[in-house]
């Protein structure tokens, strides 16, 4: 069936999409849903996002991450909902007419082409003069610092460098958005570490909207403007690093998004805090739970201290395990009850560490960055 093109009307004032900064929205997704059979794999999931944002679609598997960047792209249909370009609806748009590029897993590279030959493709299905072609191969390669490697297989290159040509292959159809699919996953820690810097500046230097998709929080919060986490096929929570991981909507997106020490606890008589396990008193501001009702909360374990002298508002505990993690260390303690929680502190080079079995005082640091949440928010 031959694709219908939406014809772009004029906006009036005040009709343009805006994202939840306020800015006027490149990318809009409203209401997309996907069903297979009896399972649905997304559920009325709606999003702005913003010229030149980058955008981290975070979730556990199965979430429906990998099926919603498919749908964005063209090459899975919706069950429900719409997608829009500059306000154009795509969703009876090919693929290959969307002017959205995607980086694959796996790179998804020709492995009897060069690297010139693969980074050409895309200008070539789209009938880019010959001349210009040569010239958009070219300037791609010396975005991702490959001039020298044209005619170089797939196979000769390591996979850093496979990376890059799948890069520069989307940069070279000139995309408004572009989509990442994971590109990280088969990088050593080190070499992702520089693919996520070098992509993040190249992407904000050419002004390109980019949607990434990751499971990996810490990845999530190196590399994205806002985060949107998933769980079954919804977005939970939608906002910076800084405010997914400091004030999480739920107890989910608290335990996903770093290290948590989730905790059970009743609302104090007083209303005034929560009791944890064996009385232990902690002044947070328990929400709209009513007194002596069951609730968890949530404690970093870099806002908690662990030290050797009693302290105003400690709890006693014994050490269980030290981890030392090169600039921090890391510490299991238990409390009362069998009660046990983790902290996490910078580790001092003339200070020793703290041994298994020995007696210690925890004490939380900002009793406000703790959250409280009901059982099952």
């Amino acid at each position: 069936m031959a694709a219908r093109i939406a014809v772009r009307r004029p906006r009036a004032a005040g009709d343009d999409p805006v994202d939840s900064t306020g800015r006027v929205s490149l990318l809009e997704l409203r209401g997309l849903g996907k069903r297979y059979g009896a399972v649905t794999a997304l559920d009325g999931v709606s999003l702005a996002v913003a010229a030149g944002d980058f955008v981290t679609l975070l979730g556990p598997s199965g979430c429906g991450k990998t099926t919603l960047l498919k749908i964005i792209a063209g090459f899975v249909e919706a069950s429900a909902g719409d997608v829009l370009l500059e306000g154009r609806r795509l969703n009876d748009v090919p693929a290959h007419r969307r002017g959205i590029g995607i980086v694959f897993q796996n790179y998804a590279l020709f492995p009897h082409m060069t690297v010139a030959q693969n980074v050409a493709f895309g200008p070539r299905m789209w009938r880019v003069p010959r001349p210009d072609v040569r010239q958009r191969v070219e300037e791609a390669l010396a975005l991702v610092k490959l001039e020298g490697f044209a005619e170089r297989l797939p196979a000769e290159l390591s996979g850093g460098q496979q990376q890059r040509v799948a890069l520069a292959r989307v940069l070279a159809v000139k995309p408004r958005v572009v989509l990442l699919d994971e590109p990280f996953g088969a990088l050593d820690k080190n070499l992702r570490l520089d693919m996520q810097m070098e992509l993040k500046k190249l992407l904000r230097a050419l002004s390109i909207t980019a949607l990434f998709v990751t499971h990996d929080q810490e990845e999530a919060l190196t590399m994205s403007d806002r985060i949107a986490v998933m769980e079954r096929g919804r977005f939970v929570q939608v906002g910076s690093p800084i405010e997914i991981y400091d004030a999480p909507a739920s107890s989910f997106v608290a335990t996903f998004i770093g290290t948590s020490n989730l905790l059970p606890a009743a609302v104090a008589p007083d209303g005034r805090g929560v009791l944890l396990g064996g009385g232990l008193l902690l002044r947070v501001a328990p929400g709209a739970s009513q007194a002596a009702e069951p609730v968890r909360v949530v404690i970093r374990p870099e806002n908690l201290s662990v030290q050797r002298e009693r302290a105003a508002d400690a709890w006693p505990g014994v050490v269980t395990v030290a981890l030392p993690l090169g600039a921090s260390t890391v510490y299991e303690v238990e409390l009362a009850q069998g009660l046990a929680v983790r902290a996490s502190e910078p580790r001092v080079l003339d200070h020793g560490l703290l041994a298994p079995g020995e007696k210690v005082f925890v004490r939380v640091v900002n009793p406000d960055a703790c959250r409280v949440f009901a059982p099952n928010p």
